[in-house]
Parts: structure tokens; C-alpha cells; sequence
């Protein structure tokens, strides 16, 4: 019984330390032929926005918005992918006979 506590531990320890690196995964998305680009973090956190300067000189704000939502929303979308792929690699050797688990709930 102590065997399998001290196991559970050590998995818990390896999924607290999974979740601690997703910060690291940093993935960019951009609109408007690169006139937005953004930033995203494994932990779906925007830690990144460039906008060209002759976007912020332009009269028409709602191209500006729907292009920084599109960009956001891409970045967002492609941390969200790396980070999965990341956590299923890591996860391989800590549950190997639980292949196929969604570990989505991870990344929060």
C-alpha cells in the first residue's frame, strides 16, 4: 500500500511539473497577412501582440479589431495543439497502459 501511495506522489509530482512548463510553449498566430501577430502561451495566456503602425493610423477600427481576434484566436488555437502534444509525449512513460486519455484538464 505504501508502494502504490509513494507511485501516485511521484505521478502527481510529474503532472504538477507537466502543467509548470506549459508557460514555456509559446505559439504565434497572425491576420492580415501578418499585419497582427500574436503570442500564446501553453496556459492559453496572450503574452504577446504586434500591430503594424499604419493599422493604428487607420480610421477603420473594426478591421483593426476582427484582425487582432483572428490573430489571438490562432495563437490561442496552435498553444492549445503544441500543449497537448507536449503533455501526451510527457504523460507516454508516467501511464503507459493508459494510452488514448484526454489530457485537456491538464492545462489549466
Amino acid at each position: 500500500m505504501l508502494k502504490m501511495l509513494g507511485k501516485f506522489k511521484e505521478m502527481q509530482s510529474k503532472v504538477e511539473e507537466m502543467q509548470n512548463n506549459l508557460v514555456n510553449i509559446v505559439a504565434e498566430g497572425e491576420a492580415g497577412g501578418g499585419m497582427v501577430v500574436a503570442k500564446a502561451n501553453g496556459k492559453k495566456q496572450l503574452i504577446w501582440l504586434q500591430i503594424e503602425k499604419n493599422l493604428l493610423q487607420s480610421e477603420d477600427v473594426e478591421i483593426l479589431q476582427d484582425l487582432i481576434v483572428a490573430a489571438v484566436n490562432k495563437a490561442l488555437e496552435n498553444a492549445e495543439q503544441q500543449a497537448k502534444s507536449y503533455l501526451q509525449k510527457q504523460a507516454q512513460g508516467l501511464l503507459p497502459h493508459l494510452s488514448g486519455i484526454d489530457l485537456g484538464n491538464l492545462m489549466k
